[in-house]
């Protein structure tokens, strides 16, 4: 699959989705889209002025602060847990936003207080934003995007002999399309593209760390959860319902990947 293609999907799913800033790329036929990453965050306001500064939307459901970007949301706090590890080093070893223009952006964020760092090999159209507590952000470019920023990717590092095996379980599983990009397995959902590098021994897994887990928005909670038992997934615990409306449960992919699976509860207002 090509980049470009990729891109031209996900910005008309997030046009169709109506308020890019308010709401996630509609589901696919298997019920999916991107959610959210889930941050125990050592300090909530340095990172809450970080993705202010990167364009970001906050909400406050429940009086917890989340981050709402084109594509996907994060959730700065996890009750009274910090978490212990940056994204590198683990499964999920970074994410990844696309903008219109790199430089452009850069000098906006720095001015706004966000530290930057270059590209691989001072590359023009990528730049990194690294969170006080270890989140690697990867930021590329499509000038093409008529959108200043959204979510593109995550990038999960795992030993070579089990990419294939990762990549048919979260097409399987999620409802996603599998292909490649810049010959590199992917998997494709809306909202957020899943990539997949070779790491010479297996990585930590996500849970306590500062990314905790990912979130995958669901259509129908009760419905999806029976799709995934019948292929033979564990749930972490049982399907329960939150004070803002959120009906959730976990699971852990076979690598150690914890997932959220959501179906939302309305979010109010953005504050910001």
């Amino acid at each position: 699959m090509k980049t470009t293609a990729f891109a031209v999907v996900l910005l008309g799913s997030a046009l169709a989705a109506g308020s890019a800033a308010a709401q996630p790329a509609p589901f696919n036929e298997a019920g999916v889209t991107m959610g959210h990453w889930h941050l125990a965050s050592k300090d909530v306001e340095a990172n809450k002025k970080i993705f202010l500064g990167m364009g970001g939307k906050l909400f406050m459901p429940g009086g917890q602060p989340l981050m709402m970007f084109p594509g996907v949301y994060i959730n700065l706090t996890l009750g009274n847990e910090k978490g212990d590890g940056g994204t590198r080093g683990s499964v999920v070893n970074h994410v990844g936003f696309i903008v219109n223009n790199v430089q452009e952006r850069v000098a906006q964020w720095k001015a706004a207080g966000v530290a930057v760092l270059p590209g691989g090999n001072n590359r023009q159209d990528q730049a990194y934003v690294e969170t006080p507590d270890g989140v690697r952000i990867e930021i590329l470019e499509d000038k093409t995007q008529t959108m200043p920023i959204r979510h593109e990717h995550l990038h999960f590092f795992l030993p070579e002999a089990e990419i294939t095996k990762a990549v048919a379980w979260y097409a399987k599983t999620w409802g996603g399309k599998a292909g490649t990009r810049a010959n590199g397995p992917v998997v494709d959902l809306p909202g957020a593209q899943l990539r997949f590098n070779k790491a010479d021994k297996a990585q930590a897994a996500t849970r306590q760390r500062v990314l905790d887990h990912i979130g995958f928005d669901v259509k129908d909670h009760a419905a999806f959860v029976k799709k995934i038992e019948a292929e033979g997934i564990k749930l972490d615990e049982p399907p329960r319902k939150g004070a803002t409306g959120n009906t959730i449960t976990y699971i852990t992919d076979p690598w150690g990947t914890r997932i959220e699976i959501i179906e939302r509860g309305p979010l109010g207002a953005a504050v910001n």
